[in-house]
């Protein structure tokens, strides 16, 4: 029988949802829109490249230092600083005057979404073991739909030529108000663990394991280096490459975002059935086929097709791996899920040196990102490693039915 959920609980899984839509929302307005921030700022793609390649490394940094933050003070007061520090970011790059701005504005971007990264994910591992069935997918499944929403929203202010700050004023405002109007319902630190302090504390961190860690984050490096070319390089693959419209590139993001939305929609139920590990090499598989699909495009409409599938399959990667880093955690603190998510900012940054690398021809960033895949296939069943002593053991495989 499940347990009984008390309303604290469940107002902390709101919450939790709420930090997973702001931050799709402020990412997805920011990445569609880099296209017009090249030309805004008359950046050369080697550039370009050099800028994205720094978020991921400061965001890395961002993480690491949430991870620190968290046992001692938890995710929730580190969420509610860097979630509205992001969206200011966000804006700042919109209104920066020159080029040593826009490079300071992104710099700090990235590094408050990597301390969000890593908190609202700590989150929503607290929401999936104090209910006892898979949620992560329902989570990043709600920043699906709020990247599809920015990304709707850039297509239009493309289509209008609204300019880079008004563009990124109305999502951080909306942003902004939601992160916080729903901060405060967080999960507190004595709801993320039994609260050890000192010595405890730090012995129960060491007995967070690395080598079944290291297994689940090959395979979000891999699928990170896929999401890097797509979710930052897709428009500009689409306008520069497949001469698609200003108000046609961002659509190949909003089609990866929709498809993500849907299979991390129902993907809980399925993981629930058959285990993290068959979801996972299913998904491998399918978001390879997209991947090539859109590499070999001859039109943007065939493109955003590929991505459309490619986000089918990719999308239950990252959050089952939160899911299995859940049980790896004797802590109940995050800090296994910290760890999982520097591989995110690993893959980050290896997609952005190979987009960056060949951005006259992007389409091979698409064609090695296909061939990872294959990686993540070969690493699917360490997505089902056994609880730890400590770790909360609800964190599901493949288990019961659930009330």
């Amino acid at each position: 029988m499940a347990a009984k959920i008390d309303q604290r609980t469940r107002r902390g899984r709101h919450a939790a949802y709420a930090a997973f839509g702001v931050q799709g929302l402020s990412f997805a307005a920011l990445v569609t829109r880099i296209p017009e921030i090249q030309k805004a700022h008359r950046l050369s793609d080697a550039t370009l490249a050099l800028v994205l390649l720094a978020v991921p490394v400061v965001a890395g940094v961002g993480s690491v230092l949430a991870g620190a933050l968290m046992p001692r003070y938890g995710s929730g007061p580190v969420l509610r600083i860097s979630q509205p520090l992001v969206l200011l970011s966000i804006l700042a790059i919109g209104v920066a005057p020159g080029d040593p701005a826009l490079y300071a504005a992104t710099a700090l971007f990235g590094l408050f979404v990597g301390a969000v990264d890593a908190s609202m994910n700590a989150q929503a591992v607290t929401a999936e073991t104090r209910y006892g069935k898979s949620l992560l997918t329902g989570f990043h499944a709600i920043w699906s739909a709020t990247g599809i929403v920015a990304g709707l929203w850039i297509a239009l202010a493309n289509r209008v030529d609204l300019g880079l700050g008004t563009g990124f004023a109305i999502p951080a405002a909306l942003g902004l108000a939601v992160t916080l109007g729903s901060g405060h319902r967080l999960y507190p630190r004595a709801m993320e663990s039994t609260g050890p302090s000192g010595d405890q504390l730090r012995a129960a961190a060491k007995r967070v394991p690395w080598r079944p860690i290291v297994v689940i984050g090959i395979a979000v490096t891999c699928m990170y280096i896929a999401d890097s070319a797509t979710s930052s390089y897709s428009a500009k693959y689409l306008k520069d490459d497949l001469h698609a419209a200003g108000a046609v590139a961002p659509l190949a993001y909003v089609a990866y975002q929709v498809c993500m939305m849907l299979s991390r929609a129902g993907a809980d139920f399925v993981v629930r059935a058959y285990g993290a590990a068959r979801v996972v090499a299913v998904g491998a598989l399918v978001g390879g086929l997209g991947l090539l699909a859109a590499a070999l495009a001859p039109d943007p409409a065939v493109a955003i097709a590929g991505f459309a599938v490619a986000g089918l399959g990719l999308a239950v990667v990252v959050p089952t791996s939160f899911s299995a880093a859940g049980r790896l955690d004797p802590t109940g603190l995050g800090i296994a899920v910290a760890r999982v998510n520097v591989f995110n900012y690993a893959g980050f940054v290896l997609g952005a040196v190979i987009a960056g690398a060949v951005a006259s021809n992007l389409w091979i960033a698409y064609v090695v990102g296909a061939a990872l895949t294959l990686v993540i296939l070969g690493t699917a069943k360490g997505f089902e490693p056994a609880p730890l002593p400590g770790a909360d053991p609800r964190t599901p495989v493949a288990e019961r039915p659930v009330a």
